[in-house]
């Protein structure tokens, strides 16, 4: 499960890039009950999502050449170079150097074997998100892929994840946990691209999960709101209820309303 106990691999910080960051925090506030908080003049727009006073994301303005609005998900590491390193010796990209962040921490943006793009985080005052599993906060992520074995294999070198087959009725998901953490400790899965057609045409990518009380709910508040439904509301035994997403900005994420919350 995600918690706010970070480890080594996980997940431990998410952000949001949009060409209207007011448009998006009014769009998340509605939907999530956020509140967008700046970080101040000097970050260049960058600031945080907030629910009941305990940041739950990050967000910056996106604009032209600067890719597609996306979310981005980070993952912990005690060293960012050596992590970015790790990840260009493993034919992956380092789209943003590691580079200080005004004594919170240290970010680099990097990119896997496959083209899909993901954040590390490596604390300094800043351990992560202050909240994660809860409703309104990031619970899951899932990697889609064109080749899961090859994923696998590289995420194993760059941040020690371990994955291992979870059986459902209609088949086996590929769950990701940190290394020697156990399967208790799992943060998400890896699909195959075959498997999912409607998350091909935008290339590999990591989804964010984000916890509701109640996915049909959520389903009608996005629509309202400008939002765009990819995958219906959707019951999976053992799993619970989710749907998949576009903001109106298009950055996609995904909510389920767990049958056992996570964290």
């Amino acid at each position: 499960m995600l918690t706010t106990r970070f480890v080594d691999g996980a997940p431990d910080w998410i952000d949001v890039g949009s060409p209207d960051i007011d448009g998006a925090a009014a769009f998340y506030g509605a939907l999530f009950g956020w509140r967008f908080r700046p970080a101040g003049p000097d970050a260049g727009g960058y600031g945080f999502f907030q629910l009941d006073g305990r940041t739950v994301a990050g967000g910056m303005p996106a604009g032209p050449g600067q890719g597609p609005p996306a979310w981005t998900v980070y993952f912990r590491s005690q060293d960012a170079r050596a992590t970015a390193e790790a990840a260009r010796h493993s034919h992956g990209t380092v789209l943003f150097p590691p580079t200080d962040v005004m004594g919170e921490g240290r970010m680099a943006v990097l990119a896997d074997q496959a083209g899909a793009s993901f954040g590390i985080w490596q604390p300094g005052r800043t351990e992560g998100v202050d909240v994660a599993g809860e409703p309104g906060a990031l619970c899951w992520v899932e990697l889609y892929t064109p080749d899961v074995a090859a994923a696998a294999a590289f995420y194993r070198k760059v941040l020690d994840l371990e994955t291992c087959g979870v059986s459902f009725p209609g088949g086996t998901y590929t769950a990701v946990n940190p290394g020697g953490a156990g399967e208790d400790a799992m943060f998400g899965g890896m699909v195959p691209m075959a498997d999912a057609p409607a998350e091909a045409e935008g290339g590999p990518y990591w989804l964010p999960y984000f916890e509701v009380e109640d996915t049909d709910t959520v389903v009608e508040q996005a629509q309202r709101l400008g939002g765009t439904v990819r995958t219906a509301a959707t019951s999976v035994p053992g799993v619970g209820r989710i749907a998949r997403f576009a903001d109106p900005y298009g950055a996609r994420f995904a909510v389920i309303r767990s049958e056992s919350p996570r964290g």
